[in-house]
């Protein structure tokens, strides 16, 4: 009878996790992270992002205004340039020495352990850093609904939120989007329980301190653990990051201010919330078109999506999204905007009453390698476990969203 070898089994795995087999794991959920253009060759220490937000101004009716400004200098095109740097995100897939010798002599058994184990490891990481794509680098999974000065029950102020969590995460509560003014201890808390009705989890006791009302959640590890910038973040820099909710300051973001000119350099703002929300989408669209935008994609959360299905009634359109070189699509409804049509598709990673308007052309998710990928420099995608007995799968991601445009796209207030 044969003996299943980690060389063989290793081999196994390496013919299984192609990347197209890997990318249909980590996309057939993930609208965003589908759809977004990808570029997997971020190599060197960053990736300069240049953009042009503003064209020389020597205009004048005048000759002589026109070759100098008021100040006596000529008026040259404003240029910028975000200078991208990368984050890293990291899986591991666990399998005993127990189980590997149990399976001696049934190669097909072990490989369906290991792939289960595996393809729940890419799960994880893509759900993490799908959600990552919609927040601020911070990586906060949700926040804290109440005030608990003792008790191990968290209920979260969105309860659609309850998605991002599960038993067995090791989470860490602070007062703001960076992870500093931590409530629990350095260990963290652990997940025990989930209830995905009443949007709450148990953990257990808090290392120190008490959680409070609004404090965010995140994974421990990812939190910035300081004043959250772009050089500090460890969570990918998303949408809410390059598309904030108010104008955006002169703190430099990937080494530009953005106070230049906030719009074209951080995104329209549009407030839709006193609106039915066609007309805030057909507005925010109409927002997009002054500037020069094209958008072409929506996301929102799945409340505001059947929210909008609701509201179009007879009038609704369906169509599908396919994302680029692999088969996965995505239904969405076709809303007309001014300068065509513009597919929305919910996601349940996105913010809820928010809704992303995004000219897709405009973004990029630029990584090392796949995003994500195994780990396997060395030939091997099984490794021995050095404190141990036990074997893993690595999986990772080294990369961060770009766009090469903010001024093009929306962020509505819905």
């Amino acid at each position: 009878m044969p003996v299943l070898d980690i060389t063989t089994t290793s081999k196994a795995v390496k013919e299984h996790y192609k990347d197209l087999t890997i990318k249909n794991l980590v996309f057939k959920n993930n609208p965003f992270l589908a759809l977004v253009p990808k570029y997997e060759r971020f190599g060197g220490l960053n990736m300069p992002i240049p953009l042009i937000y503003g064209n020389p101004q020597n205009v004048s009716a005048q000759f002589d205004k026109a070759q100098a400004s008021g100040s006596g200098a000529t008026s040259t095109t404003s240029l910028g340039q975000f200078v991208l740097t990368r984050v890293k995100n990291y899986s591991v897939a666990t399998v005993s020495g127990e189980a590997i010798k149990a399976t001696e002599g049934k190669a097909d058994a072990f490989i369906r352990y290991l792939t289960m184990e595996i393809d729940g490891a890419i799960h994880s990481l893509a759900r993490d850093i799908s959600i990552q794509l919609f927040r601020d680098g911070g990586g906060y999974l949700g926040r804290v609904k109440s005030d608990y000065s003792s008790g191990t029950t968290v209920e979260l102020s969105n309860p659609d939120e309850i998605a991002n969590f599960e038993v067995g995460m090791n989470l860490l509560f602070a007062d703001d989007t960076g992870g500093s003014g931590s409530a629990t201890g350095g260990t963290g808390c652990d997940v025990l329980t989930v209830d995905r009705e009443a949007g709450s989890f148990t953990i257990t006791a808090p290392g120190s301190g008490a959680l409070a009302a609004n404090d965010y959640i995140f994974r421990r590890g990812t939190e910035a653990g300081a004043g959250l910038t772009s050089s500090t973040a460890r969570a990918v820099m998303g949408l809410d990051g390059w598309l904030p909710s108010a104008a955006p300051g002169a703190t430099e973001f990937f080494g530009q201010a953005r106070n230049k000119d906030s719009q074209r350099l951080g995104g329209i703002r549009f407030d839709g919330s006193a609106m039915p929300i066609e007309e805030a989408l057909v507005s925010g669209a109409g927002k997009a078109a002054r500037a020069g935008g094209r958008p072409d994609t929506c996301l929102m959360s799945y409340e505001s999506y059947i929210n909008l299905e609701k509201s179009l009634g007879s009038r609704v359109v369906y169509d599908e999204l396919k994302a680029r070189d692999v088969d996965v699509g995505f239904r969405s409804l076709a809303v007309q905007g001014p300068n065509g049509v513009i597919n929305v598709v919910p996601d349940q990673n996105c913010q809820p009453d928010i809704a992303f308007m995004l000219q897709m052309n405009t973004w990029s998710l630029n990584s090392l390698g796949g995003a994500p990928h195994i780990l396997d420099l060395d030939g091997n995608r099984i490794l021995r476990k050095a404190d141990d007995d036990a074997y893993e799968v690595r999986i990772g991601f080294y990369g961060n969203l770009a766009c090469n445009a903010p001024g093009f796209n929306v962020r509505i207030a819905l």
